[in-house]
């Protein structure tokens, strides 16, 4: 069943060109990243590195990469019009160059199949020049727990 008004992206687009500290997502909300876009099956939002975010080689950690891809990939979904929580049951991800303390990046996240209980998305993540950081794919499972039920 898909909600025939959908509250969450009614407020995500309010949220374009916003920082992104104050989502239910704690982990999103320490990346600081900053909405760019958002319709019901695509979004792009704006990091820059900071050292936090870095392994001890000073370039973006694998893991805080594979959050950003993960997180722009769930707030995506959040607004896709689903009635139920959606929650990751994979996320493969291939890193494919490093970004370095203070450079800008931009995950861009797009639904590819909506089913009835699974969806999917491909996410990645781009340096100013365009050049690729990271790829992912993800598939999504609803559960049984209404986005209601948890105040949204």
């Amino acid at each position: 069943m898909e909600y025939t008004s959908n509250p969450g992206l009614e407020f995500f687009k309010t949220q374009v060109g916003k920082k992104l500290d104050n989502t239910p997502s704690a982990a999103g909300n320490w990346l600081g990243g900053t909405l760019l876009e958002i319709d019901l099956h695509h979004i792009k939002v704006a990091y820059k590195v900071r050292p936090e975010m870095c392994n001890p080689g000073r370039i973006l950690h694998g893991g805080i990469a594979s959050l950003m891809l993960d997180d722009v990939i769930g707030m995506g979904n959040f607004v896709a019009g689903s009635e139920y929580l959606m929650t990751s049951i994979n996320l493969n991800v291939d890193f494919l160059s490093a970004a370095q303390i203070g450079d800008s990046l931009e995950v861009t996240a797009k639904l590819i199949r909506s089913g009835s209980n699974l969806n999917h998305w491909e996410a990645v993540i781009k340096k100013e020049s365009g050049k690729f950081v990271a790829k992912a794919s993800s598939n999504l499972i609803k559960t049984h727990v209404k986005l209601s039920e948890l105040g949204y």
